[in-house]
């Protein structure tokens, strides 16, 4: 625990969430500040619940908060569509985005389960 800056998870987290903030600087995004503020928090809210999980006394809570990150990686990966749906992103970006927030999740769910199952032995 702890050094959760060492934890490639977090880093490609943190990647996605610069990646989405300099998107949405950019027109239509920038004039639309509900949408614009909703996506950016979902981006940030990736990172972070990982860097709060690692920092966490035990596993059990560290997964807790390794879901909630997954949990706002969907709610990205959906306002992604929307934004491609109406205009907002381009094509070959969305593919794009879609698979940074594929090889996200899967490597969330890897440090789920790497975590979850030392719980069990503590």
């Amino acid at each position: 625990m702890g050094g959760f800056r060492e934890l490639n998870v977090w880093q490609k987290g943190k990647e996605l969430a610069v990646q989405i903030y300099k998107i949405t600087q950019k027109e239509p995004f920038s004039r639309d500040y509900g949408f614009k503020d909703q996506i950016r928090r979902a981006a940030v809210s990736i990172p972070s619940n990982i860097a709060e999980g690692d920092e966490r006394g035990s596993n059990r809570d560290a997964v807790r908060f390794f879901y909630i990150a997954k949990g706002s990686l969907a709610e990205l990966q959906t306002q992604l569509e929307i934004a491609y749906e109406i205009g907002y992103i381009n094509e070959q970006l969305m593919k794009e985005m879609n698979e940074k927030c594929e090889i996200l999740g899967k490597m969330l769910g890897s440090l789920i389960k790497a975590r979850s199952s030392t719980t069990h032995h503590l």
